[in-house]
């Protein structure tokens, strides 16, 4: 049976940032031969769509307070069902959303890895990547953090065969 990896990241947000998980993310995960799970789809779009255009403010937030549970519930059992969690840590700092889903994964005794093509500073210090937490959960887990995506199936090799 092949492997589930969870993505964590911030793509969905953006069309550029859905277009870069499509092309190029994807492919990767197929290549592997792993099943990705992509929270991005886990909840129907055209629902979450459909809320922001509710005109009556109450039920836009009831709606809203009602989307965010589903959509975190959702992710919450991407993450429960998967064998090992990936996650972009790309930006100026690893997205808030992205460290949670780590955070949750490394409790659960899942190994994560991560991609950081961003060469921008924004560990702790000299000598953190990123936010010395979310690290310290990522390597502690028996991952690493790759610099760039052609490593990426060398890295998911060696986790699942580690």
């Amino acid at each position: 049976m092949k492997k589930k990896v969870y993505c964590a990241s911030p793509l969905g947000f953006s069309e550029s940032g859905r277009l870069y998980l499509e092309k190029e993310i994807k492919p990767l995960f197929i290549k592997a031969g792993l099943v990705m799970i992509d929270p991005w789809s886990l909840t129907d779009p055209v629902m979450i769509k459909n809320i922001f255009k509710i005109k009556d403010i109450v039920k836009r937030l009831q709606a809203l307070k009602e989307m965010n549970s589903l959509i975190a519930e959702n992710n919450i059992n991407g993450i429960n069902e998967c064998d090992a969690l990936f996650a972009v840590l790309d930006g100026s700092d690893v997205d808030s959303g992205t460290s949670a889903e780590i955070g949750y994964a490394f409790a659960l005794g899942k190994k994560i890895t991560a991609y950081r093509s961003d060469f921008r500073h924004t560990g702790d210090n000299e000598g953190a990547t990123v936010n010395l937490q979310v690290e310290y959960f990522i390597r502690k887990s028996g991952g690493t953090i790759v610099c760039s995506l052609n490593e990426l199936i060398d890295e998911f090799k060696r986790i699942f065969n580690a």
